[in-house]
């Protein structure tokens, strides 16, 4: 059995491209990262706290976890409305990355990896921020936007895997699975 290590919804949909049989828990961890770590090791590090309660012998567990980041510096989920317009401001007319960090655990065995995809946005005004704020759709970001959806319209081109950017980069996970 596959047991998924997330809350997110959008994990959820995700891996059922590759299997409808897993089960999807999580765990309260402190996500709190250590002081200058990359945005690569911070998604590698926090995909591995995730998976690890769920560590078993017989099923094999899925953690990730994904991260905005520009200029090195890793943006997380807004605070409020004031800190997402203050990350889309940062992000507008430039190109930033995600990065999505996947561990997988059964037994004693352990995969973690990661993958980059670049995003550039279109400039944006003030007045398209509030617009895409006023929808709630970025408050419970990385990097305060959601590809797939209202944020799909700030995207001026990605380069990359899109899914990693929505969450799960399930082709390089199920390359990883099968051979796991």
């Amino acid at each position: 059995m596959l047991i998924l290590a997330s809350q997110s919804p959008r994990r959820r949909e995700l891996l059922k491209y590759i299997t409808e049989e897993f089960k999807a828990v999580a765990a309260d961890a402190d996500e709190t990262l250590p002081d200058g770590v990359t945005p690569q090791e911070a998604v590698l590090y926090l995909s591995k706290i995730k998976a690890a309660p769920f560590r078993s012998d017989t099923d094999t567990v899925i953690g990730a976890d994904t991260v905005v980041a520009v200029d090195g510096a890793i943006l997380g989920k807004p605070q409020d409305a004031r800190d997402a317009a203050q990350m889309l401001r940062l992000l507008s007319g430039r190109e930033h990355s995600v990065f999505t960090g996947v561990t997988l655990l059964k037994g004693e065995k352990e995969l973690s990896f990661f993958t980059e995809t670049k995003v550039t946005f279109f400039p944006l005004s003030d007045a398209e921020i509030e617009k895409y704020i006023a929808t709630g759709e970025p408050m419970d970001k990385a990097g305060a936007y959601g590809i797939q959806g209202y944020g799909s319209l700030l995207v001026e081109k990605i380069d990359g895997d899109y899914f990693n950017v929505v969450g799960l980069p399930i082709s390089k996970l199920n390359q990883h699975l099968s051979t796991f």
